[in-house]
């Protein structure tokens, strides 16, 4: 048997497995979590820091969540020009409790910000899962927890991701679990409620969040929590997300819908979501970063929402263990673990609760040699922390760029631009004639660009541009023609 919705297996009929249901949990000190986590902080801001400072964000996310932070910092809309001029985030990825990053950014108006904030949110789920996993399990577990669980795969990968608003949802789901396993269950409920703000799919996450309630006897508040979580997410996708978006749909449903521009039938989808040893290779991971203990605990079911829309998914990026989208699983496994370790040490089988008791030991063990070839492992390397010529001649090319211009450019010094800046994305801004391109050649552009002043004029042919700085393969060119009244 893998769930059990009760107690587990016990050598006495009716006996709880132990735990806190049965009585006052084990202690668990916050001070040696907190310490923890501050390391753990440390790490994934210094990993990340050391990336962005080094123009190697692999994507264009960092710099659009700055534009919508920096929205909301100012009390406008939260248009995202990266996305196309005037366009507004919220007909995209429905996430309006990014806004709470805006009094951090106030402080600090920089993209740096995005990612310390991360970097810190992660770091509290850390000391949320492990005095958790100490609470129900005793002895010396937690820490091995939290060290497991702040070098897993899903963090590190969403560490190098850079920020999304995904950050947000990672401590919640880690107190939604614990109030689980506490059976504080108005508690569960109440951190639940804010996910549906985070991003539009987590309201189905919440509607399994009210199932598992209904599992373990409160069926009204089970219920309603189910209904309210399936209710957001209609809302969201069918009338919230279409409201704001100037296609008028949420466009989403063609990652499940189509491949390569082809329409895929839905039963296709069905029956390939497990068509892929990239996809299967992310499962085995999942569940075996936890010495596979979390099959044994209900709290395995909230992975599903998430798991099915990635696997149904046709883009490839959704299948594997890099980006972002593995990071919200990893509290939920591994206090799934810690709850099936529970269940485990009062099984009838012998072999089990041999198991059990080392399985802690065997997760942590898990983390660490991962961790030679995950991110992390970076910051052994003496060449992570030197600047190379790249590195300078991008530095060089941000010079030339003046505070306030309208820059059209590609995702090498995008982020570090839309702090103080008007930022499109190359190619994304027909009509603007911006006041700056800037462009890496390097880039990997799909036909080389032998004449990038003659690009330029390509995506605007309403303005005339000069080259204003080379550097190594970055180029910056400045309109010389007036701007179109309309842009």
């Amino acid at each position: 048997m893998v769930l059990d919705l009760n107690q587990s297996e016990t050598d006495v009929p009716g006996e709880q497995a132990p735990g806190p249901a049965t009585g006052t949990p084990h202690p668990a000190p916050p001070r040696p979590y907190l310490i923890t986590a501050a390391v753990l902080c440390a790490l994934y801001f210094l990993y990340a820091y050391l990336r962005y400072s080094h123009f190697q964000s692999p994507s264009w996310d960092l710099g659009i969540f700055e534009q919508e932070v920096r929205a909301y910092a100012g009390f406008d809309a939260p248009v995202v020009d990266i996305k196309g001029p005037g366009y507004l985030i919220l007909g995209d990825h429905f996430s309006p409790l990014v806004a709470l990053l805006v009094p951090l950014y106030w402080i600090w108006p920089s993209a740096v910000a995005l990612i310390f904030a991360q970097a810190a949110l992660f770091a509290a789920s850390a000391v949320v899962v492990g005095r958790t996993a100490q609470q129900i399990l005793g002895g010396r577990t937690g820490l091995c927890v939290t060290v497991a669980y702040g070098l897993s795969w899903g963090l590190q990968e969403a560490v190098k991701a850079d920020f999304h608003e995904i950050a947000l949802a990672v401590p919640l789901l880690a107190l939604v679990c614990r109030a689980l396993l506490m059976e504080r269950w108005r508690a569960a409920v109440l951190w639940s409620l804010p996910l549906v703000l985070i991003k539009e799919d987590l309201g189905v996450t919440v509607a399994v969040v009210g199932g598992l309630l209904a599992l373990y006897g409160r069926r009204l508040q089970g219920f309603l929590l189910a209904a309210f979580g399936v209710s957001a997410f209609a809302l969201t996708v069918l009338v919230l997300i279409p409201a704001a978006s100037s296609a008028g749909s949420y466009d989403y449903w063609k990652k499940i819908e189509e491949n390569g521009g082809q329409e895929v039938p839905l039963l296709d989808s069905v029956l390939g979501v497990f068509d892929s040893s990239v996809k299967l290779e992310m499962l085995v991971f999942l569940v075996g970063i936890t010495a596979f203990m979390a099959l044994r605990s209900p709290l395995i079911l909230l992975v599903l929402p998430t798991l099915g829309w990635r696997l149904l998914s046709q883009d490839s990026n959704h299948w594997g263990m890099v980006w972002h989208y593995s990071a919200i699983l990893m509290p939920v496994v591994f206090l799934a673990m810690a709850d099936g370790i529970r269940r485990s040490r009062g099984s009838k089988r012998p072999w089990l609760v041999s198991y059990a008791n080392v399985a802690v030991p065997v997760a942590t063990a898990i983390a660490v040699t991962l961790t030679q070839h995950l991110p992390l492992r970076d910051l052994l390397r003496p060449e992570t922390y030197r600047a190379d010529a790249r590195t300078h001649a991008a530095e060089e090319a941000l010079e030339a760029i003046p505070a306030g211009a309208r820059v059209e450019t590609d995702i090498t010094l995008m982020a570090h631009l839309t702090g103080d800046r008007t930022v499109y994305w190359v190619g994304g801004a027909p009509g603007t004639a911006p006041d700056v391109v800037a462009i890496n050649l390097d880039f990997g552009w799909s036909r080389p660009i032998d004449d990038p002043v003659e690009y330029a004029e390509q995506l605007h042919p309403e303005a005339r541009y000069r080259i204003i700085r080379e550097a190594g393969s970055f180029v910056v060119m400045e309109r010389t023609s007036p701007a179109p009244e309309n842009s």
